[in-house]
Parts: C-alpha cells; sequence; structure tokens
C-alpha cells in the first residue's frame, strides 16, 4: 500500500468519526426542550406528608403504576425521554435532577393529581394511596 492510498484511508477515517459525533450532538441538542411555565404547588401542598410508607411494597406498586401511566413521557428513568415525549413541546422534567430532589413529597403528589397540559390529572384515576405510591417510585430515580 502506498503513502496516498494510506493517507486517504486515514483521512476517510477521521471524516467518519467527525461525522458521528456531530449526529450525536445534533441529536443530543435536539433533545432539549423548554421547561415551560412556571408550576408552583400550593403552600398547603408543599407542606403535606407523604401517610404512605416508602417501602419495599409501596416503591414497587409506585414502579408498576409508574410504567403504566408515566413511563410513556417521564420515561424508564425518569429523564423525560419516554416515547412520547419526543411529541411534545416542552419537556416532561427529569426525576433525577436537584431541582425535582428538593421538592417535596406533597408538591410531586400535587403536580401528580391535578395535572397540567399535556400532563393529565390522576385525581380520577389513581387513588390517593397509589399517587403517593408513585411519589415514593419517583424518589428511587434520584441520581445517586
Amino acid at each position: 500500500m502506498n503513502s496516498i492510498t494510506k493517507s486517504l484511508r486515514g483521512v476517510a477515517a477521521l471524516l467518519t468519526v467527525a461525522a458521528v459525533v456531530v449526529s450525536m450532538s445534533s441529536n443530543t441538542f435536539a433533545q432539549v426542550k423548554p421547561k415551560g411555565k412556571p408550576w408552583p404547588a400550593p403552600e398547603t401542598a408543599v407542606k403535606m406528608k407523604n401517610p404512605v410508607k416508602s417501602d419495599d411494597a409501596s416503591i414497587k406498586e409506585g414502579k408498576d403504576l409508574y410504567a403504566q401511566h408515566c413511563k410513556s413521557c417521564h420515561g424508564a428513568k425518569g429523564l423525560g425521554d419516554g416515547t412520547k415525549a419526543e411529541k411534545i413541546d416542552i419537556s416532561c422534567g427529569d426525576f433525577s435532577s436537584a431541582e425535582t430532589a428538593k421538592a417535596t413529597d406533597g408538591e410531586l403528589y400535587w403536580k401528580t393529581t391535578e395535572g397540567r397540559k399535556p400532563m393529565p390529572s390522576f385525581k380520577e384515576k389513581l387513588s390517593d394511596n397509589e399517587r403517593w405510591s408513585i411519589i415514593n417510585f419517583m424518589r428511587t430515580l434520584a441520581k445517586k
């Protein structure tokens, strides 16, 4: 193999790597969406305490319910990257974020209960205890 052929192969390999990097970064940037309008919970909700003990049974129930009702938008790991997320104009949120970690259980419960477009209300779909169990599961999604 002569030096020109080696040089051309080297250039081709370099261009291939560059194309992959550009493709990956454009996909990453395409997934960044605005958060949407602020969504503060009322003070009474912020102060609510979770009456459902965060034990293995509750977390399992919450995980099962999350998979059925939340995963399609919020993603398996709560990163806001579910299969329906790309069709939504705003971010579905990141349950592993510091912002979610600092929210009280009451705030998360209130948002799950009330909903706001495009997220539905789960007030009529799930019992109080089921919604609290989802909150218990959501707490396991925090980055460690």
